[in-house]
């Protein structure tokens, strides 16, 4: 097959350059999606996959490149699937996540933000204090891997550092395989969740049969060496405990409000906490809560923004679909002294209605940061409250969103309901990927 020479133009959502095959008349014809080549490049592509209307293609020869593209940092980059823009320079990978923001509330719901937030950005290596670590015991070839599966496929990638992890954790990824490669479950533990606190790092081992006694020795020399706490999973996230050390308490701060929070490993966290104290604050400081105020925080977890927000408001109520988290966030909220602020309350946001909104009462502000899929049901409640007492609709929401396109999908939703898009801006909280985290402001007119 004979290798298609074209000019890149943009990049999509998942970092590949966006090229087109030409049409005999000179015009462009169907999408190409090529692995690892940037906007303004011309390259030479070979497809792999080829659907009715796009292509996927590798890039074989790069002929003209472009000043956005770097050197990897990382030796692994192209075969580990843990990165996907790591040739391209810290600034433009902002750059295009604020396009793919500014693009997606546009294209998606036809809304354009007043004004665009300067990016939140910071460090870009050594920042996920959260992963997921598979392990396979490779019999063929004699070794253990940990670390993230190689690019769409689902082999463990042989990587033996990782410029994105912590770097005491990446030192510790060969010390990590010796150790399982010894012990008697090495073919019974397929994961490591890892999550690096203040003053611990702490792994949760997924076994899947009990170990011997020999392995427990090796498990607390291990880590009494390297530093490390150990956690046990059994079954399912219910059977997640702590086995050695007991202590310290694995915990982040959120200094600018003299906040502790408390967490197990296996709890939702943001994964680069640098980026999280920065967010809270920005978030905060555009709610522009008053001290008066009654702020609902919904879909609120642990109490990350809860506990900040109970330090500014008169009365925050934390709402969440889970009972164990809000029980959870409200031990968070007495160990840090700001019960008497703060209230939870289990419902399934997925499916809040106006009536709903109405039982829990009036909120002059709204803190909405949901998962992936959104505050669709939310958003469409709020636009049957806007008629059936528009009293009870908040001045100001602020939505932090890890989806550009259900926020752009919601921030729709929320114009019907009578609010304009004041601000939005990207949180860069996973540099070197194509993940986009984002912050928008609404406004009641």
């Amino acid at each position: 097959m004979s290798d298609t020479k074209m000019k890149i133009t943009a990049l999509d959502m998942d970092a590949r350059g966006i090229g087109h095959l030409q049409n005999e008349d000179g015009t462009d014809g169907k999408v190409v999606f090529v692995d690892g080549a940037l906007p303004g490049e011309v390259v030479s592509v070979q497809t792999y996959r080829k659907k009715a209307h796009w292509e996927n293609a590798l890039m074989t020869e790069l002929h003209q490149e472009s000043s956005q593209r770097v050197k990897p940092k990382c030796s692994y980059f192209g075969l580990c699937g843990g990165c996907s823009m790591q040739h391209l320079t810290a600034d433009a990978q902002v750059a295009i996540k604020q396009r793919v923001l500014e693009d997606s509330l546009w294209h998606i719901s036809k809304v354009k933000a007043d004004t665009m937030l300067r990016p939140i950005y910071g460090p870009t290596w050594g920042y996920r204090y959260r992963a997921r670590l598979s392990v396979r015991n490779v019999l063929k070839k004699g070794i253990v891997l940990v670390g993230f599966h190689e690019k769409k496929s689902r082999y463990v990638a042989n990587t033996e550092t990782c410029e994105i992890l912590p770097p005491h954790v990446s030192a510790m990824l060969m010390p990590l395989r010796e150790l399982i490669a010894q012990l008697s479950i090495v073919n019974d533990l397929p994961q490591i969740e890892l999550a690096v606190g203040e003053d611990v790092t702490a792994m949760v081992l997924r076994i899947m049969k009990p170990m011997s006694a020999a392995d427990e020795v090796l498990l607390k020399a291990f880590a009494d060496k390297y530093k490390v706490q150990w956690w046990l999973q059994t079954k399912g996230l219910e059977t997640v405990e702590i086995y050695y050390p007991v202590t310290p308490q694995l915990h982040y701060l959120l200094p600018e409000f003299g906040v502790k929070m408390p967490f197990k490993p296996t709890d939702f966290t943001q994964v680069n906490h640098h980026i999280n104290r920065v967010m809270v604050v920005r978030a905060l400081r555009l709610l522009d809560v008053q001290p008066h105020e009654r702020i609902a925080d919904l879909f609120c977890g642990l109490g990350n923004f809860t506990l900040p927000l109970a330090t500014q408001a008169r009365e925050v109520v934390g709402i969440e679909g889970s009972t164990v988290l809000t029980e959870r966030a409200l031990e968070n909220a007495v160990a840090n002294g700001l019960s008497d602020k703060t209230s939870f309350s289990t419902r399934n946001l997925f499916e809040i209605t106006a009536e709903d909104l109405l039982v829990l009462g009036k909120f002059d502000r709204y803190l909405v940061d949901p998962p992936r899929d959104g505050a669709m049901a939310l958003c469409e409640a709020l636009i049957q409250l806007a008629k059936i007492d528009p009293e009870f609709m908040p001045r100001r929401i602020v939505y932090v969103s890890c989806s550009p396109g259900t926020l752009a999908r919601d921030a729709g939703l929320l114009v019907k309901a009578g609010y304009v898009t004041s601000y939005a801006g990207v949180v860069n909280m996973f540099p070197h990927t194509s993940h986009v985290e984002s912050m928008a402001v609404f406004d009641l007119k």
